[in-house]
């Protein structure tokens, strides 16, 4: 017994659930559920990168906290260039284009955090790499903090 069906075993009852949106539809759909901004995303990261940094310093001193934010710098600057390049007129007029420049984007983020990751390494004596991974895993966790907290629709 196949596990994937074949499509002709679908209702057609089930095909005709879904229905294209009229213009009114799509935007009470959009007001309903509003997109987050990539922007709230790499403030989060900044806000969050130097509260982490200050408390490594209070505890552990100047090195550790440099080294967090190494981590945190791994993280913000490729997130602030994907937020650019996903924002950019480019990408908004171009809606087919915008899938390709999501993919385009995404790989220039991990060759620049490679980059970042690395220059840290040569760059900074004495780097605590347990710190620095700190500073960069808590920083992309700030992805799923700010759709936590994304913004309500407003109650008319």
């Amino acid at each position: 017994m196949p596990i994937i069906a074949p499509l002709d075993e679908f209702d057609a009852e089930e095909a005709d659930t879904y229905k294209r949106l009229s213009r009114r539809e799509a935007q009470a759909l959009r007001e309903a559920h509003p997109a987050v901004s990539p922007w709230w995303v790499v403030i989060g990261q900044i806000g969050l990168g130097l509260f982490v940094a200050l408390v490594a310093w209070w505890f552990w001193g100047g090195g550790v906290a440099l080294s967090v934010v190494c981590g945190v710098l791994a993280a913000v600057i490729p997130a602030a260039l994907f937020a650019r390049g996903l924002t950019s007129q480019f990408a908004a007029a171009n809606p087919g284009a915008a899938v390709v420049s999501f993919f385009v984007w995404e790989f220039v983020k991990i060759l620049v955090t490679i980059s970042v990751l690395f220059a840290a390494h040569r760059l900074v004596k004495d780097l605590s790499w347990p710190a620095m991974l700190v500073g960069l895993v808590l920083s992309l966790k700030v992805y799923w903090l700010v759709l936590a907290f994304k913004r309500r629709p407003s109650s008319v």
